[in-house]
């Protein structure tokens, strides 16, 4: 039997949802498939995120970029958005039994000198990792 996917979705995917993506599969690779896409991908992954990542010791280096109609013909168990405008444009996937919408500042947006922009990058990190971590945990507990 396969395991559940869940799809992690952001406007432009390159920082919040494969933040998320990295953190979820962390805290449950073995129970589920986690992946991340966008209603309007960037075609990258912001190099901060990979930093902020890494200071966790999470790797998302290998990541892309992804439009979220590339998952239309999967199977999709559940759904979380990480942007109000993903949130929007969100399609109904094959199989989709769950749908939640918690919503993050995008750090893609910080201002200010480098070391300002990766705090805010780790401020947003650390919470998609309390939110995804406790969901991880319902999942866990037999709840999605």
């Amino acid at each position: 039997m396969s395991k559940p996917t869940v799809l992690i979705l952001c406007t432009g995917n390159s920082c919040r949802s494969h933040m998320a993506e990295g953190i979820l599969r962390n805290a449950a690779s073995d129970l589920i498939e986690v992946a991340s896409a966008g209603s309007n991908p960037s075609g990258y992954v912001h190099p901060k995120a990979i930093t902020a990542l890494n200071e966790i010791g999470i790797d998302i280096s290998s990541h892309t970029s992804k439009h979220m109609n590339d998952f239309l013909n999967q199977d999709i168990h559940t759904v979380i958005t990480v942007c109000g405008n993903a949130d929007q444009a969100c399609p109904n996937y094959p199989g989709q039994s769950h749908r939640h919408h918690w919503g993050f500042e995008d750090p893609a947006h910080a201002e200010g000198s480098e070391d300002e922009i990766m705090e805010v990058f780790r401020k947003v990190r650390d919470e998609i990792r309390l939110v995804f971590e406790a969901y991880s945990s319902g999942i866990r507990a037999g709840n999605s």
